[in-house]
């Protein structure tokens, strides 16, 4: 089985007069990749994958393969209807991604039985590794937590991205030895880690990465007070980044930072300037 560890950044899409900025993009995952982190996730919640077309999602996936090494970019395959899925999943899969970042097919709500299938199907078809992508608030639907025990066992799902909020199934996720947890909700990342997380796909370690992947080799090397230290030091930074819908603020202050333009697509809106100004802050007392 894959191994998806360390920190691992759902990068934004820049854009540029309504156009995805390539170059910005190229910059941005060239500051991540040579701050430590572990890898990139392509067309993410975070990255705005649902205001991009399909050729936009794979121009983006291009891009960042260009730039990462071998088994660092993983690919977000999001949707409701599992034929057009599979359809982009083929054309994913003739890259070299390390892995698939899925989630439940949003909007229609499936039964328990449903998510199993379809997940299973994503899997058949797939030739690299899954990473089920536990959001049952942005999907509309919840997965219990014995269809998630069941889903996993598919010997092609490698880790789950935990943003249930539900301690109990995380511990069963844990506790089951099927999978890598990785954490998905940016607040907890300490306690998952200490929990046995193996990880995180982290919106905030687009700031300051250099300390996310420190407290993440903290936990590893067993340093927790000094983990714990880190952590507390991010925490008002992680808080302010999601004041505002993400990724608003996490562009607002990459571009703050040079790195980008601000903008985000319709039907999202940019950050405000009073957030703007309160993350400068924060940033400035790290």
């Amino acid at each position: 089985m894959s191994s998806f560890q360390g920190i691992w950044v759902p990068i934004v899409t820049p854009f540029r007069n309504g156009a995805i900025d390539f170059a910005a993009l190229r910059h941005l995952a060239a500051h991540l990749l040579e701050s430590g982190v572990a890898g990139l996730v392509a067309c993410g919640t975070t990255g705005e994958a649902a205001a991009l077309d399909k050729d936009e999602q794979l121009a983006v996936l291009d891009t960042l393969l260009e730039l990462a090494p071998a088994g660092h970019v993983l690919m977000g395959l999001a949707g409701n209807n599992l034929q057009a899925l599979l359809d982009m999943q083929r054309q994913v899969l003739e890259r070299p991604v390390a892995g698939l970042l899925v989630p439940a097919p949003y909007y229609i709500r499936p039964s328990q039985a449903a998510l199993e299938t379809f997940f299973h199907h994503v899997a058949d078809a797939s030739s690299v590794p899954l990473i089920v992508y536990d959001i049952p608030y942005r999907t509309g639907v919840t997965l219990n937590q014995q269809t998630l025990l069941n889903i996993v066992r598919h010997p092609r799902i490698a880790a789950v991205k935990d943003c249930g909020g539900n301690l109990e199934k995380t511990l069963a996720l844990l506790a089951s030895g099927e999978v890598q947890v990785l954490c998905g909700e940016d607040l907890q990342l300490f306690s998952a880690l200490c929990l046995g997380a193996s990880g995180a796909i982290t919106a905030s370690a687009h700031i300051r990465p250099d300390l996310f992947v420190q407290l993440q080799r903290q936990v590893v090397d067993q340093q927790l007070h000094a983990a714990r230290a880190t952590f507390m030091q991010l925490a008002p930074l992680i808080q302010g980044l999601f004041s505002e819908p993400n990724p608003a603020p996490v562009k607002a202050l990459l571009a703050r930072q040079g790195l980008i333009e601000p903008h985000l697509r319709a039907p999202m809106e940019d950050c405000t300037a009073a957030t703007v100004e309160h993350l400068q802050h924060l940033l400035a007392a790290l």
